[in-house]
This record gives structure tokens, C-alpha cells and sequence, in this order.
């Protein structure tokens, strides 16, 4: 439950911050985490199909 609570705090955080932010940089940030959450995705798919050496 406090997870839970920490997480929507944070989400507020996060709302609050991009809804002061100007436009550009806010798009230009959510590329960014695009890009990474794409690249770890295609490491993660990569490394399950090798198999882990662990």
C-alpha cells in the first residue's frame, strides 16, 4: 500500500513538473524516454532469445 501511495505521489510530481515545463522540452524528454524504454526493450528481447549466462 505505501508503494502505492509513493507512486501516485510521484505521479502528481511529475504531472505538476511537465504542466510548467514549455512544450518543446516536455516533447523533447518524452523522446528521450522513448528511446531508452525502446532500446532496453529490444536488449531484453535479445538477451531472452541468447539465453542468460547465469
Amino acid at each position: 500500500m505505501l508503494f502505492l501511495v509513493a507512486a501516485l505521489m510521484l505521479l502528481g510530481v511529475m504531472l505538476g513538473t511537465v504542466a510548467h515545463a514549455p512544450l518543446s522540452f516536455s516533447l523533447v524528454a518524452a523522446a528521450v524516454i522513448g528511446v531508452w524504454l525502446a532500446v532496453f526493450a529490444a536488449r531484453e528481447r535479445h538477451g531472452r532469445r541468447r539465453g542468460t549466462s547465469n
